[in-house]
Formats: C-alpha cells, structure tokens, sequence
C-alpha cells in the first residue's frame, strides 16, 4: 500500500525490454543514434506537429532547463506557490536560468486563475528597471493538488501572458494522467491552447529515467542542445533514453498506463468518500487523491504499513480547513497500483473508523 509517490513504481516491462535490446551493440553517442532521432519524430507525430524536442533524464532538469530557455537571469516567473518549480527543485530553475526570480502566485485547488495572474502581470510591468521582468508562466498539469486546468483556463491564461510578452511553459510531470482524464489530444491540452514549451512527463508513468522537453516552436530552441550540454543532461548513451521514449508512446501504451492508474486512485477515492470520518474536498481528478482523515484513522492507517505524505492543509480553502484532530493524506496511484491495495487501504480506513 505504497501510495507516496508515482516514483515508488519501477519501470513498464515494456520500457525494460526496450531498453535490454537497444544495448545490443553499438551506436553513435550523445544522442547521434536511431533511438533518439524516432523518439523525436514519435513526439512531433503525438503533438501533430514539426516540434524541437529534447530527452533528459529527470524532470527536474526538464523544467529548469526549459525554464531558463525561455527566461533571462533578470526574468520573473510566475508559477503557483505550490508549485513542484518552487518548492521541490532545489533552486535548480533559478541556478539555471542565472538568476531569475520564482514568483508564487497563490490559488486553491492548485490552480492559478486569471484574475490572480492579471494581478500579478499589473505588480511586474515591463520596462521598471528595479524589478524582475515579467518573462515565464508555468502551469503544473496536473497541479499539486491532484486538479486539472481545462482547456479554456490554459488558454485563457495564455492569452493574459502572450498579450504581456510572457512565455507560457507547462510542467507536465503527470501530462498523460491529465490528458486522459480531459480526453483531450496531446495537441489540444499544450501548443493549441497556448503552450510555448511543455516538460513531458514519463518517469511517473512508466519510465525508467526519461523526460522531454518539447519546444512548440523550433526557433525558440536555437540554443537548448549547448543548455542541456552545459548543465550535465546530455547522455554519451542517448540512445537508453531514446529506446525509452519509443517504447512508452508506442501503440499508445503511454496513455494505457495512465489510465490504470486514474482507475485506481477513482476507485481509491470513491471508497474513502463512501467511508464515515472521510472527507474529500478536492474530488479525483486524475491520480492523485487528497483526503481530510481523523488522527486515528491515520495511525491506524501507518501501523497497518500504508505509505503517503502528510499534505498539511495546502490546496484547501477555508470551507475545507482541517479540524484540529483531521489530518489531509496526498494518496498518489501508479500503474502498477492493484485494486487489492487501494480496497485494502479503505477497508483498514472503516475499521478505524
């Protein structure tokens, strides 16, 4: 009953059979092999259309890395203050970009509205030397709240950036979990809705060690190859991350595993909804499920070995506020969750009930 993290999975076998025959032999390095050159041309064909796209091997570098090619040292972001860029990368996007300044934007629900970041691009005009220049908004899809933005939100909050000459980057870390969740195209949730640059998650949903950062606009990638050298991501064994990739968007299996994993955190979810002493404010959404439970139902929960973080009260807003003796679980479903741990997890949750 690992519900910690996505991360807590290995690898899709099918991943670990792609990469076992692609290290047959030998191939050019640095990413100058067949594997990496189909991975790119898998994701223009998922996204519809010519993109410039790029593998590392962590998310992390994905979005610093992205961040940075889309902002000067003297930029501002604008981000969620919940973000995963905020407060679970170490710096990493600031020390890339040499400096730029993370702008939290608060939001319940994980979400930034519109009238929150019209707000914020009023606080930072362009042009006023003393301060940062509003350069990047980053959108976290789905967000750290386990919500999703629609298809209107993004492109109504691109539209705000674009007008003030601001780039829009998705951190999407969990892009295929929201993705089917809409039951949207790939297209549609990113560079259609106003995407410059989105982080394309895999390693939560079945990779070994591989992400992509995927540039909408070849032209905006002119310098990413030397960024992604010089910050230590470019892989002599390319070709281990191309192998990867291929294998996780063939026949469509990228999506398959994402929707094993939305089932069972639904299943997870309506089972603790159904349970007395449970609250679940934010709903389910995709695969991850936040639950307000008493004290005791959480010991219970820990002795029986259950796996999770203590989600404090972020995400909530004042209607959903924890009592003093409730405490919000972050459950996060993969796809190698087993419908027997998730009614495992809630039938332990009734009996403390």
């Amino acid at each position: 009953m690992n519900f910690a993290s996505d991360n807590a999975s290995g690898a899709s076998p099918k991943v670990l059979a792609a990469l076992l025959a692609a290290n047959e032999g030998s191939a050019m390095p640095y990413g100058a092999d067949p594997w990496t050159a189909r991975a790119e041309a898998a994701l223009s064909a998922v996204f519809e259309r010519d993109c410039a796209a790029f593998l590392v091997p962590t998310g992390t570098a994905a979005n610093a890395l992205a961040i940075a090619a889309l902002c000067p040292p003297w930029g501002g972001v604008f981000c969620h203050h919940d973000a995963h860029v905020m407060d679970d990368e170490c710096g990493a996007p600031e020390f890339f970009s040499g400096g730029a300044k993370l702008i939290g934007l608060p939001g319940v629900r994980g979400k930034i509205s519109a009238a929150t970041f019209g707000e914020a691009l009023r606080a930072y005009p362009p042009g006023l030397v003393k301060q940062v220049q509003p350069s990047v908004l980053t959108l976290t899809q789905a967000t750290e709240s386990g919500t999703l933005y629609g298809l209107e939100e993004i492109a109504e909050l691109a539209t705000l950036a674009h007008g003030a000459g601001v780039k829009v980057h998705m951190d999407g870390a969990r892009f295929a979990n929201a993705l089917v969740a809409l039951d949207v195209s790939p297209a549609r949730m990113s560079w259609t809705a106003g995407v410059d640059v989105l982080s394309f998650g895999a390693t939560k949903n079945g990779t070994l060690c591989c992400e992509a950062v995927v540039f909408f606009d070849r032209a905006s990638a002119a310098d990413f190859a030397y960024r992604r050298k010089r910050g230590g991501h470019t892989l002599s064994k390319g070709r281990l991350l191309g192998a990867q990739m291929i294998a996780y968007l063939e026949d469509g299996h990228w999506l398959d595993l994402a929707r094993h994993s939305n089932a069972m955190a639904m299943r997870l979810a309506a089972g603790l909804a159904a349970t007395p002493g449970v609250r679940v404010p934010l709903g389910c959404e995709a695969n991850e499920v936040f639950v307000i439970v008493t004290r005791a139902m959480d010991a219970a929960l820990r002795a029986a070995g259950a796996r999770y973080y203590d989600w404090g009260a972020r995400g909530l807003d004042e209607v959903d506020g924890l009592a003093a003796d409730e405490i919000q679980l972050r459950l996060v479903t993969a796809f190698t969750t087993t419908e027997d741990e998730v009614d495992q997890f809630i039938a332990i949750a009734r009996a403390a009930g």
